[in-house]
């Protein structure tokens, strides 16, 4: 057998055993725990074995040609994969650590509701970490990518029915989703640059990238830019660093695996992995030492203030990945590995024992605290110092700037659309489409002025679509049926612009009818037999109907283009129909997709996830009203003592 064809088996074990794990009961705590125990061993061992086999070959770059889904006259989606020593280290460090956290989470959630579905998370997480690091190209990266996004938002949310972490969840979820942009746009750029889909054997080929940058120094340039901004959405680097804490609301052993040793590192791994790229672009080195030297400054100041353990090391974490990115631009390849490999394990360790750590500060500052006397010095030194504190104790007000620059101006366009109703969007929206459409295949000519606007006005109404579902609280079916038509608007605006075959709008809308209808029916389901119709506040349901949970997420993973559906496909070749200088066209089919699947995750998390607050009152013991009347009670008689005072 040739060595390229082992990488097979990396992806085959974890895919093997995570479905076994599905198969397996849920009361079968023992059984549950030895499939992931010994997947993670097995797919070790093979590891090990590989990597001496590879080092007697000599270490030479592996590329794995593995098939192609889709092929037409201009596009080909290519399965590959590919083997070199940065690949290596990610392997090797990824399977000894979720062979160690598989073996410590058998005794650490024993007995905790929901055993096995954490497992079946982490060997899902897994899968997608090995499809990520073992890619030959940035299609099968995002498949790894998309795995990874999802496989988080499930462990965050673990503790599915309290608040934070269904909010935290859906947060990391979101600035995934952002950082997808950055590798969406990316794909689509280099597809022009190279005119195929590169693989990253090539990529590696210096003279290939000098010729083809030669004469596209700003197409060059936009897809570093894209580059840096996946990765610094994925790695938590300056702005999107406040949502790495958000996401330790899960159990310790995920977000040591998670968020303290693997995923948080895949970052610096894009950067790794697409160097080739970007050597020779001085302004793109720069901007990255940059970014990874204000995170490392600002993540230090902001760990030395926290009273959360778990912030505090995520926060150390982020200012060593910070000076990770730093290394990577300046070149030092192997410093970098060497320093993942070593922040992976520590901050692994710290994370499995900090409840024992914190158990034991806790007994020491009761019987042994004595308080640090302050030295001396200057009024503005001391206010300088204050003001430091602050500011680091608010997180720099981090989640305020992603929130003010991303996410509040998309809210508020969308509110313009309030008048927008179900019934409006059935009988004006649909009709245009349909006429828009049926001018389009009966092959209406237009003014060749107007026909090259029309593709970004179409674009912008799909856009706008998404982001009225993206705004909507009052009903969740027109929420879910503007992610629909946005679909369509947005094959529209492609069909527009260039020739889009029947057989490629229907790979493309295959997806989103199919679990476009099949969302329609539960949410209609619910509306009729639970009364449930808006979004203002978590439903719950989850509990009461874990089926219909599951069903309703297929949908949404499903229409928003995740790898279980043609759509995910069907993204990249509407994307090859986009030409190499409509940038607005193409801003907006990314930005599009990335807060469709915002919206419709947003959309789960609302309907199943979290508690009523009638409910969770209920199970308190005391009923929403006499809640009220306490608390009426309480300010009455605070503010009795205030005046008295």
């Amino acid at each position: 057998m040739e060595l390229s064809a082992w990488i097979q088996l990396m992806i085959g074990i974890p895919l093997v055993g995570f479905v076994i794990s599905v198969l397996v009961p849920e009361e079968k705590e023992n059984l549950l725990s030895k499939v992931a125990f010994y997947t993670a061993g097995l797919n070790l061992f093979s590891v090990c074995l590989f990597l001496v086999f590879w080092a007697w070959d000599g270490y030479q770059a592996l590329n794995l040609r593995e098939f192609v889904l889709l092929k037409t006259s201009h596009f080909e989606f290519l399965v590959d994969f590919f083997f070199d020593r940065v690949g290596a280290v990610y392997v090797v460090i990824g399977s000894m650590l979720t062979f160690l956290i598989t073996f410590y989470s058998r005794y650490y959630l024993h007995r905790e509701r929901g055993y096995k579905r954490f497992f079946n998370t982490v060997l899902f997480f897994y899968l997608g970490f090995n499809i990520t690091v073992l890619a030959g190209n940035f299609e099968t990266l995002f498949i790894g990518w998309e795995i990874l996004g999802l496989a988080s938002f499930l462990l965050v949310a673990f503790y599915r029915e309290n608040l934070l972490p269904t909010r935290n969840s859906i947060k990391v979820f979101s600035i995934y989703r952002i950082g997808d942009v950055g590798l969406i746009l990316a794909m689509w750029a280099s597809h022009h640059l190279w005119n195929e889909n590169i693989t990253f054997l090539k990529l590696s080929n210096a003279e290939l990238v000098s010729e083809s940058l030669s004469g596209n120094s700003g197409i060059g340039f936009f897809i570093a830019m894209m580059l840096l901004l996946a990765a610094a959405a994925k790695s938590a680097q300056f702005p999107f660093s406040s949502w790495l804490p958000r996401a330790m609301e899960g159990p310790t052993p995920s977000s040591a695996i998670f968020y303290g040793s693997l995923s948080v590192h895949l970052g610096v791994f894009l950067l790794l992995r697409t160097y080739p790229f970007w050597e020779n672009q001085y302004a793109v080195r720069i901007l990255i030492g940059l970014v990874g030297l204000i995170t490392a400054v600002v993540s230090n100041l902001i760990a030395r203030v926290q009273t959360s353990v778990k912030t505090q090391i995520g926060y150390a974490s982020l200012s060593q990945i910070g000076i990770m990115f730093i290394e990577v631009a300046a070149g030092f390849e192997v410093l970098a590995l060497i320093h993942f490999c070593g922040n992976a394990f520590l901050r692994t360790y710290q994370l499995l024992v900090s409840p024992s750590i914190v158990s034991y500060l806790i007994r020491e500052q009761f019987y042994g605290f004595e308080p640090k006397s302050q030295p001396s010095s200057s009024v503005w030194l001391q206010k300088i110092k204050v003001s430091f504190y602050v500011w680091s104790l608010k997180e720099w007000n981090l989640d305020r700037l992603v929130n003010r620059i991303l996410f509040n101006p998309m809210k508020k366009l969308g509110h313009k659309l309030d008048f927008l109703s179900y019934r409006t969007v059935l009988f004006y929206f649909v009709p245009s489409y349909l006429l828009g459409f049926g001018l389009l295949v009966l092959g209406f000519k237009l003014p060749p002025s107007l026909h090259a606007v029309l593709p970004s006005v179409f674009g912008f109404i799909a856009f706008l679509m998404v982001l009225k579902s993206f705004s909507e609280r009052k009903s969740a079916r027109l929420s879910w049926m503007m992610l629909i038509m946005n679909h369509f608007w947005m094959v529209l605006a492609i069909a527009e612009n260039e020739n889009f075959s029947p057989k490629e709008i229907i790979v493309y809308l295959s997806g989103v009818v199919v679990f476009g209808f099949s969302g329609l029916v539960v949410i209609s389901w619910m509306k009729k037999n639970l009364g449930q119709s808006g979004l203002f506040e978590y439903q719950g349901y989850v509990r009461k109907f874990p089926g219909l949970a599951f069903a309703f997420l297929l949908s949404v993973l499903g229409l928003m283009g995740f790898p279980i559906s043609p759509t995910f496909i069907g993204e990249d070749l509407l994307f090859s129909h986009i030409h190499a200088d409509q940038y607005l066209l193409a801003s907006l089919a990314a930005l599009t997709f990335v807060m469709e699947g915002i919206s419709a995750i947003r959309i789960f998390g609302r309907l199943f996830l979290g508690t009523k607050r009638n409910h969770a009152s209920k199970e308190f013991g005391f009923s929403s009203h006499l809640f009220t009347k306490r608390r009426n009670h309480s300010n009455i008689s605070s503010f009795k003592s205030s005046i008295s005072s």
